[in-house]
């Protein structure tokens, strides 16, 4: 399958990996290239450039493939060393990047003029178009569906994406839903030329996470998310779980005094504890609806090769015949 995705990032399928604190290791990014897909390291997770340069060779070493590093720019009091990881992306050869959170303009020369691809994450058609025009060669469109930060304007992708369909001229995926085959046709439909996956990839035997965090995805439902940080406008959809209650709970309880500092508890220090040791109950982590659409835990190269199949499938025989 060719689209405007597979042609820039030289893929063979359009289904890209999307960046997941402590899940987006070397493993996991090699597997989903080395099926024709975009693996994506998550650049954060490594604690410094040397560290993700590191990371860049072990993926180097599993793939000859193009694979991505995600960098999220976050309003820190002490920003982590972004000229230091973005040489270590350069160094290692990384030709897609993929960025999130704040504007990344100051940082597009530097990725650019080395030849690398950047798709921003963006989850508003304003915050899409905002993107192409200063440069990006390419969005990430999530909607309300998605896992981890879906905005605060609660658009699903049945609108979002062929609103970002009609405005943008550079290419998009569509993030936040995507399971199958049916999500890739349905994306591509809407104006799409590609998907990106996160929980689906969670749930897979080369994600490098406890398999209690595996098991949490396949026994939840689409019911089975809430939102938090709601009233500081830092959304974030998580699985259900004793410490989302516990948040939820100082949200009613504190109204509109409540600070990020009342939540250290179930926010800070959790994913190496949810995502190695295994203690899913440990503090709030994302997870998608499409949690509910998730019944398995195949390999990478299964689940590919399954969602081309049905995509084929569903192109070629349920919908030609209904013409």
């Amino acid at each position: 399958m060719k689209t405007r995705i597979t042609e820039m990032l030289s893929i063979e399928h359009p289904i890209i990996q999307g960046g997941m604190h402590y899940v987006g290791f070397a493993e996991l990014a090699a597997a989903v290239s080395n099926a024709g897909g975009l693996g994506t390291i998550t650049g954060l997770t490594q604690k410094s450039p040397a560290e993700l340069a590191n990371e860049i060779a072990r993926c180097n070493d599993m793939t000859t493939k193009p694979f991505a590093v995600n960098l999220t720019f976050l309003p820190t009091f002490q920003d982590p060393d972004y000229p230091g990881y973005i040489q270590a992306i350069i160094d290692g050869g990384v030709k897609v990047v993929e960025t999130a959170g704040n504007n990344p303009a100051q940082w597009l020369p530097m990725l650019q003029d080395n030849g690398i691809k950047v798709i921003h994450k963006c989850t508003t058609v304003r915050h899409s178009l905002k993107a192409q025009s200063i440069g990006c060669d390419a969005v990430s469109v999530d909607g309300f569906e998605c896992g981890g930060h879906p905005g605060e304007d609660d658009i699903p992708n049945m609108i979002l994406l062929p609103r970002a369909a009609d405005e943008l001229e550079i290419p998009f995926v569509a993030s936040g839903g995507q399971a199958d085959g049916r999500s890739l046709v349905a994306s591509l439909a809407m104006g799409a030329d590609g998907i990106n996956m996160g929980t689906r990839f969670i749930a897979t035997q080369d994600a490098p996470v406890h398999e209690n965090v595996k098991q949490a995805i396949v026994n939840a439902s689409e019911l089975d998310t809430r939102l938090v940080m709601r009233p500081l406008r830092n959304t974030e959809r998580v699985l259900n779980n004793p410490a989302a209650q516990r948040i939820l709970e100082k949200e009613e309880a504190l109204g509109k005094d409540i600070k990020i500092e009342d939540l250290l508890d179930e926010v800070a220090g959790v994913y190496p504890k949810v995502m190695t040791d295994g203690e899913v109950d440990e503090g709030v982590w994302s997870c998608g609806m499409v949690a509910g659409l998730i019944n398995d835990i195949p390999t990478v190269k299964e689940l590919i090769d399954s969602i081309m199949a049905e995509a084929e499938s569903i192109i070629n025989d349920r919908l030609a015949k209904a013409l």
